[in-house]
Order: C-alpha cells, then sequence, then structure tokens
C-alpha cells in the first residue's frame, strides 16, 4: 500500500492509503498538475498544465503540449510507466486530459482522465 494523494485521514482517523493503480494514477495527477518551479527541491517537476486553461486553442499548441506531457511523464514517472498516449482539451475553463499508460512491472494497461477547472 501506498500514502494517498492528496494527503488525507481515513475513517479511522489514520493516513489514507492508496493501491498501487491508484498510487501511479495519483502520482501522473502530481506531474500534469504541479507547475515547474512549484515544488523547492525540485524547480524543473511538473507539466504546468493549469496555465494553459486560458490560452488559444490551436491545432499546434495542442501537439505541442501533448509532446510536452509525455515528455514530463516519462522524465518523472518512466521507471514506472510507458506512455501509450495523450489527450489534452481546453474546454472554456475546463482542461481535460487523457492518459493511456502500461504500467511496467504489472505490464497493465491502463487509462486515466483528469479534469480540472480554473
Amino acid at each position: 500500500m501506498h500514502i494517498a494523494y492528496p494527503l488525507h485521514l481515513d475513517g479511522r482517523g489514520r493516513t489514507a492509503e492508496a493501491t498501487t493503480d491508484e498510487h501511479v494514477r495519483q502520482l501522473i495527477e502530481q506531474v500534469l498538475f504541479t507547475a515547474p518551479g512549484e515544488r523547492v527541491n525540485r524547480p524543473d517537476f511538473g507539466a504546468g498544465l493549469r496555465q494553459l486553461v486560458f490560452g488559444p486553442s490551436t491545432p499546434e499548441l495542442a501537439a505541442a503540449t501533448e509532446f510536452m506531457v509525455r515528455g514530463a511523464l516519462q522524465q518523472w514517472l518512466g521507471a514506472l510507466i510507458q506512455v501509450e498516449a495523450v489527450e489534452v482539451r481546453s474546454e472554456e475553463s475546463t482542461l481535460r486530459v487523457l492518459v493511456r499508460y502500461v504500467v511496467r512491472r504489472t505490464q497493465e494497461r491502463s487509462t486515466a482522465a483528469f479534469a480540472r477547472e480554473v
């Protein structure tokens, strides 16, 4: 078991735990929505997707964003997952991200969908 993210207490008053699958999904979420410079001892950690919500929606920006997300996931989680596909869409004030990946240890394919409003 792993410590759940974000850190919180469970119904027993203990630190909440996450399964391995939940933990990997939570790690992906941390990479996607942490802005570079936000973590003191890892200033280059994160993809910083929240800043893209109010940017223009062009095919070029979408392709560049997907490339950036794939690179950030490979850099920070490459030992845990193999990214197969990334889709990023900005709709009004909501950012939607879909990541298809394979967990290297188990070879299980998974899909994680995230939506963030700003």
